[in-house]
């Protein structure tokens, strides 16, 4: 089969007697594309057109020109924003230096305070700990055996101080109580 018969059956040209010619397969096809390229050029003009009527909305609609306070907002006393100003008269005046940045400040603690007496409720020389019941706000705080000054034993009366650990507060400096 020659390249004219097969192209004569694929692209149905009218009669087997018609010589094939690449100009004629090329007008077809120019033909395809010709109406495609008017589809685009339609839809081309008609997005023009769109993007003009929207261009003239936005001209219609312009806020240009409005003066500064049009395009202010302001917040109230709650947090809400809010086109009208606020009423001068209900101002607060606040002095800066009673702003408090950062964490509160601690007051200075009495070292009497940190003397506390409490009552051994378990103690296990075998582990090297145990716990001491605050007599005044009857806590329980941890002990460790490498915090005690004399050996003890559960319901001693005892002196401590109170140190907070990674746990949580813990005693230090624990001996047992002089009976006057």
């Amino acid at each position: 089969m020659f390249l004219t018969d097969y192209l004569k059956t694929k692209f149905l040209l009218p009669d087997k007697n018609t010589t094939f010619t690449g100009t004629k397969i090329l007008r077809v096809s120019m033909g395809q594309e010709t109406m495609g390229k008017k589809e685009k050029e339609k839809k081309k003009q008609k997005n023009k057109q769109d993007k003009e009527e929207k261009k003239q909305e936005r001209k219609a609609n312009n806020n240009k020109g409005k003066g500064l306070d049009a395009m202010m907002a302001y917040v109230d006393e709650y947090g809400n924003l809010t086109s009208t100003p606020p009423d001068p008269r209900r101002k607060l005046v606040i002095d800066h230096e009673t702003i408090q940045l950062g964490a509160t400040k601690r007051e200075p603690i009495n070292p009497a305070d940190l003397i506390r007496t409490g009552v051994v409720t378990f103690f296990n020389d075998a582990k090297g700990y145990g716990f001491i019941t605050d007599l005044k706000s009857q806590e329980s705080v941890f002990v460790h055996i490498n915090q005690l000054k004399e050996p003890i034993k559960e319901r001693d009366k005892v002196i401590f101080e109170v140190e907070m650990g990674p746990k949580g507060a813990s005693a230090v400096n624990v001996k047992k109580e002089v009976k006057a």
